[in-house]
């Protein structure tokens, strides 16, 4: 969960992950997809926004730039990615 900013009463189960790196794309530079808009920066790590109250479940990923509203459930196993791949 490194460089994220966190909400007060999150839970993160066993296994978790917010990635703060994006390694899967040539330009890993930080693009935040938000209310139909894109937000870009030349920031290269950065984790996610988490609001409070998230349950992020067992080995679930979320990926950089992602932007969880306050009370969102992610899944066990399941997969958090708000950027598009250009």
């Amino acid at each position: 969960m490194g460089d994220s900013i966190l909400g007060s009463d999150i839970n993160l189960e066993a296994g978790s992950i917010i990635a703060n790196y994006r390694n899967d794309l040539a330009d890993p530079r930080l693009r935040i997809n938000y209310s139909g808009k894109t937000i870009e920066s030349d920031t290269l790590k950065f984790g996610a926004l988490v609001g409070d109250g998230c349950r992020i479940g067992a080995n679930a990923v979320v990926a950089p730039g992602a932007i969880l509203a306050p009370r969102t459930v992610v899944p066990r196993l399941g997969l958090i990615d708000q950027r598009t791949r250009s």
